[in-house]
């Protein structure tokens, strides 16, 4: 943890693999709560955006009406993070999906919803992940989108080696908003969280 600092991080309760998250970031050093309400939103220093069903949490985020109070604590420089559906959340379009579902525009960035197929078309793959030099990140795919196209301001992080969807972008950041179109909270491997505990606490550590 830089300079000792220990961020308050949320993670999105309304739908999804959200323990899996809580106990990395946990390990990680932040304290973690769940949110479901605007009053939970507005005491975190950065939010998790877990993987589930993204039309799902879409409609929740409605209902909890929590989807105006997030774009806007976005929009002032909320740092998130957003694995597999949150990925299409943070998106700013997204093709395959119901035209009910609103995204958040936390990334410039085009997604497309399961581009990877459906459940039975789930694998993993070692990828090469910017800032994270040391191993591969073991990747684990579920249903996954992937980035059609990112703005000019979005740093693409990683990208599928090999295969049929050689090339394609599965990682992403803009500013100090993260997204990852796996799952990287059911492998063990913490430097994905980590890399984002890092990014919440930088501003408040005066780094």
């Amino acid at each position: 943890m830089l300079d000792g600092v220990k961020p308050t991080i949320g993670v999105l309760a309304l739908q999804g693999d959200v323990r899996e998250h809580v106990h990395a970031l946990e390990a990680c050093g932040a304290d973690v709560v769940g949110v479901r309400r605007e009053s939970e939103l507005a005491t975190i220093d950065g939010l998790v955006i877990p993987g589930g069903e993204s039309t799902a949490i879409s409609k929740l985020l409605e209902v909890f009406d929590l989807l105006e109070p997030l774009k806007q604590r976005l929009r002032d420089g909320l740092p998130a993070y957003g694995s597999c559906a949150g990925m299409i959340l943070l998106a700013s379009e997204v093709f395959d999906t119901r035209p009910d579902m609103k995204p958040l525009h936390g990334i410039d960035m085009t997604v497309r919803r399961n581009a990877f197929g459906r459940q039975v078309d789930s694998f993993e793959a070692d990828l090469d992940f910017k800032g994270l030099d040391d191993a591969p990140v073991r990747a684990v795919f579920i249903r996954a989108p992937w980035v059609e196209q990112a703005g000019q301001d979005v740093e693409i992080l990683a990208t599928v080696p090999s295969g049929p969807a050689a090339g394609r972008i599965v990682a992403v950041r803009q500013g100090n908003v993260m997204a990852t179109s796996f799952h990287p909270e059911v492998t063990g491997d913490l430097r994905v969280h980590k890399l984002f505990v890092d990014t919440v606490v930088r501003p408040r550590a005066g780094v």
